[in-house]
C-alpha cells in the first residue's frame, strides 16, 4: 500500500511529546523522520530518553517506554553541533530535507547558527517549524514552559474542577498532545503550500495558544453573556449544564475504585433509567421533571449511588445501554487496552520491535485511511542507531570517515 507522506524527509530536533509527538504521526504515514541527538549528553535534552516506564527490569538510555512511544518509526543519528564539522554535516542534511522541526526554547537554533534565515540560505524552500510555550515572537517569547504551566496560563486549569473546590488541573501534560497535533497540522499545511507555490516558510507555534483554543465556550460565555466560569458552584466537571442533563455524573460501582458514567439526555432517558432501577426513590416527585432533578441533584446522585455501588460496572453499563440509557464503565488502562473488543478490532495499540527493548506495544493512530494506511514499522531508534545509514547512505561518507567522526566526538 502506498504511503501518504512517502518521499518527505524531516530533519527532527524535537523532544518530549509536544514536539516528538508531531513527527511520529508523519513517520506513521511514511515520511522519513531523522531524529538528531547530542552525543555529549546522550540525547537527554529529551528528558524522557531512558526514563520510565520500562518494559522489564532492564534500565538504560535506549529502554525508556515513553521515549519509545513518542519516537516510534523514526531513524536516529547523533551529531555534536558544538563542532564545526558537526555544523557542516547538519548543513548537508538540511540540503536534502524538506522540513526542519524543533521545540527548543526561543533562540536556541539561532545560537547554533541554524535559525530560519540561515536555514533558508542553505535550502531556499525549506519548511522550518518551531514550537515553544509562547512562540518565538512576542513579549513572552523568552519564557520557558512545561505542560502544567501551559494549562494554567491558557486558562484550562481554571475551568477544571469539581463543585466548590479549587481548580484541579488535569494532572498530566495533555497540552503536549494538543501542541503535537497542531505542530503536525502546521507541517502538513506548510508542505502543501510549498508544493503549490515552491515557497518554503517559517511556522512559529505557541503551545499556550494551542491550549487557549480549547477554552472557546468559556471565553464566548464571558465575552457575550458576561458570565464568568467560576460562579454559583461552577464549573462542575461532573455534571452537565449546557444542555442541562440530570442525572449526569460518574457513580461508584461494585469493588474498590470502580466507577460507571451515566448520562440522561432527556425525559425518555430518565424514564428508562427509572424503570431499570425500579426502586421507590425513582418515583419521588422531586425528580419528576428536569428542573426538579437539577434542583435536587445532590439527593438524586446520592440515591443513584446507592443503586450502582453494589453492581458490576460492565454489566450495569451494558444493561442500561440495552434500555437506551447512555452509560459506560470507567475503564482502567488494562481494561481499555487489553480486554476491550473494539480496541482489538481497531488496532489502536500495535506491537513494534525496538532494537533493545524487543517487542513492545505503542500508540497507533486513531484513523484508518483506505488507500494510504498508516504503519509503524519499528520502535524508536537507539542513540545513534542509524549513523551509518544516514551519514553513509544518505550523505555519502565512507566507513573510515564515519569512524573518524565518532573518534573525534562529532557523532
Amino acid at each position: 500500500m502506498p504511503k501518504a507522506l512517502a518521499g518527505y524527509r524531516i530533519c527532527d530536533f524535537t523532544g518530549q511529546l509536544a514536539g516528538a509527538g508531531a513527527t511520529r504521526h508523519l513517520a506513521a504515514f511514511g515520511a522519513e523522520v531523522i531524529r538528531i541527538e547530542d552525543p555529549v549528553n546522550q540525547g537527554r535534552w529529551d528528558i524522557l530518553r531512558g526514563q520510565p516506564p520500562y518494559k522489564d527490569e532492564r534500565r538504560g538510555i535506549n529502554l525508556g517506554g515513553s521515549f519509545n512511544n513518542h519516537n516510534v518509526g523514526k531513524r536516529g543519528i547523533t551529531l555534536n553541533l558544538r563542532t564545526e564539522r558537526g555544523k557542516e554535516l547538519l548543513t548537508d542534511l538540511v540540503r536534502v530535507s524538506d522540513v526542519v522541526s524543533e521545540n527548543f526554547s526561543a533562540g536556541v537554533m539561532d545560537r547554533l547558527g541554524f535559525g530560519y534565515d540561515q536555514l533558508r540560505a542553505i535550502k531556499q524552500d525549506v519548511v522550518y517549524v518551531s514550537s515553544s510555550g509562547f512562540g518565538k515572537q512576542g513579549p513572552y517569547g523568552t519564557y520557558k514552559t512545561w505542560g502544567p504551566i501551559v494549562q494554567a496560563v491558557s486558562g484550562l486549569t481554571w475551568t477544571s474542577k469539581l463543585r466548590d473546590l479549587e481548580p484541579a488541573g488535569w494532572g498530566y501534560s495533555y497540552m503536549d498532545h494538543t501542541g503535537g497535533y497542531y505542530m503536525c497540522i502546521a507541517i502538513l499545511a506548510a508542505l502543501h503550500h510549498r508544493n503549490m507555490t515552491g515557497e518554503g516558510q517559517w511556522v512559529d507555534m505557541s503551545c499556550t495558544d494551542a491550549g487557549a483554543t480549547l477554552t472557546g465556550p468559556a471565553v464566548l460565555d464571558y465575552t457575550v453573556n458576561g458570565r464568568p466560569t467560576r460562579r454559583d458552584g461552577l464549573p462542575d466537571s461532573n455534571h452537565n449544564r449546557w444542555p442541562p442533563m440530570a442525572p449526569h455524573a460518574v457513580y461508584p460501582a461494585e469493588g474498590e475504585d470502580n466507577w460507571i458514567a451515566i448520562a440522561c439526555r432527556d425525559e425518555p432517558d430518565w424514564h428508562a433509567l427509572a424503570a431499570e432501577v425500579g426502586e421507590p426513590w425513582t418515583g419521588d416527585q422531586r425528580f419528576a421533571t428536569l428542573d426538579g432533578r437539577i434542583e435536587h441533584e445532590a439527593a438524586l446522585d446520592e440515591a443513584l449511588c446507592g443503586w450502582t455501588t453494589s453492581r458490576d460496572k460492565f454489566a450495569t453499563a451494558e444493561r442500561l445501554r440495552a434500555a437506551g440509557v447512555p452509560a459506560s464503565a470507567v475503564q482502567r488502562p488494562g481494561e481499555r487496552i487489553d480486554h476491550d473488543e473494539n480496541t482489538s478490532a481497531w488496532g489502536l495499540w500495535p506491537t513494534v520491535r525496538q532494537t533493545d527493548m524487543g517487542d513492545v506495544r505503542v500508540d497507533g493512530v486513531p484513523a484508518h485511511l483506505s488507500e494510504t494506511e498508516w504503519e509503524l514499522e519499528h520502535g524508536a531508534p537507539n542513540l545513534g542507531e542509524h549513523n551509518e545509514e544516514v551519514y553513509g547512505g544518505l550523505l555519502g561518507l565512507d566507513a573510515d570517515e564515519i569512524a573518524s567522526l565518532r573518534e573525534e566526538g562529532v557523532i
